[in-house]
C-alpha cells in the first residue's frame, strides 16, 4: 500500500481538558481517530460493538497519559446510545468532542439486495450517527463542543453494489449540514469528513491486480492511511476548526475529482 504515515504531533496537546466520545474505535479509522485525539490530551471513550474490542484502543490512548476508557454500545439502540453519552460523561467528566465513525457494508447489487441488508446499513451508518448527536447535543452545547461524522467518498458520488451504504453516508452529510444549522447558535460545529480508499482490514484483503487497479484510479496515486484521516480529525476539532462548520473533507486522494 502506502508508506505515507501521518503520526501525532506528541507535542501539541491542545485538547488538555477535553473529553472526546468515538464510535467505532476498535480498529481501523476510529482507532487512528482515538490516538491521536489522545495524543493531543484528550480523556477518551472508546465505542465498540463491545468493550473487549475497544480495550486495545483504551489502553493506547491511557499510554499516552490520558484517561480512556472501553465501552461496548449497539450504535443503532437510541436508548444504549443515550445510556452510553450518560455513562461517559459520568466516568470521563463531561463531552466536548462526539466523532461518529462507526460504519458497517454489505454490499450486494440493487436487485439481489436483501431488506435486512439496507435497514442493517442504515440503522448502523445513518441511524447510529443520528442517535449519538441527539444524545450529545445538550452536553456539547454547554461546551461550544464540536462534532465529526464520517461519511465516505461513496456518499458524494455513489457506487454500484453500494446502494445501501451510499445512501447511509449520503444521509450523514445531509445529517451534517442541518446539524450545523441548528446548533451554531450555540458555538456547537458539526462537519463531516468523507474518505476515499483508506488502509483498512479490508482493502488489506484485496489481491494485487485490484490493489493495482485500485490505485491507478486515484489521482494522488496511493492508497491513504487511517491516521491522515484522524490528522484532518485534529484539524476540525483544534483552535484552527473553530470558524468551520456544515463541511463536508473530501480526503480521497483526488478520486472524487
Amino acid at each position: 500500500m502506502t508508506d505515507t504515515k501521518t503520526s501525532p504531533d506528541f507535542g501539541k496537546r491542545f485538547l488538555e481538558g477535553q473529553v472526546a466520545l468515538v464510535t467505532g474505535a476498535s480498529r481501523g479509522i476510529g482507532r487512528a481517530i482515538a490516538i491521536s485525539l489522545a495524543a493531543r490530551g484528550a480523556s477518551v471513550a472508546c465505542i465498540a460493538t463491545s468493550a473487549a474490542n475497544a480495550e486495545s484502543t483504551a489502553e493506547a490512548c491511557r499510554a499516552l497519559g490520558v484517561k480512556a476508557v472501553a465501552y461496548g454500545v449497539d450504535v443503532s439502540d437510541t436508548a444504549a446510545a443515550a445510556a452510553n453519552v450518560k455513562s461517559v460523561m459520568d466516568d470521563l467528566g463531561g463531552l466536548n468532542i462526539l466523532v461518529n465513525n462507526a460504519g458497517i457494508t454489505k454490499d450486494q447489487i440493487l436487485m439481489r439486495m436483501s431488506e435486512d441488508d439496507f435497514d442493517s446499513v442504515i440503522n448502523v451508518n445513518l441511524k447510529g450517527t443520528w442517535n449519538f448527536v441527539k444524545a450529545a447535543t445538550r452536553p456539547l452545547m454547554k461546551c461550544a463542543g464540536r462534532i465529526i461524522n464520517i461519511s465516505s467518498v461513496v456518499g458524494v458520488t455513489g457506487n454500484a453494489g453500494q446502494v445501501n451504504y451510499a445512501a447511509s453516508k449520503a444521509g450523514v452529510l445531509g445529517l451534517t449540514r442541518s446539524v450545523a444549522k441548528e446548533l451554531a447558535g450555540r458555538k456547537v460545529t458539526c462537519n463531516a469528513i468523507a474518505p476515499g480508499f483508506i488502509e483498512t482490514d479490508m482493502t488489506a484483503a484485496i489481491d494485487e491486480v485490484a490493489a493495482a487497479k485500485l490505485t491507478d484510479s486515484i489521482p494522488l496515486g496511493r492508497i491513504g492511511s487511517a491516521e491522515e484521516i484522524a490528522a484532518t480529525v485534529d484539524f476540525l476539532v483544534g483552535p484552527a476548526g473553530a470558524y468551520i462548520t456544515g463541511q463536508t473533507i473530501l480526503v480521497d486522494g483526488g478520486l472524487s475529482l
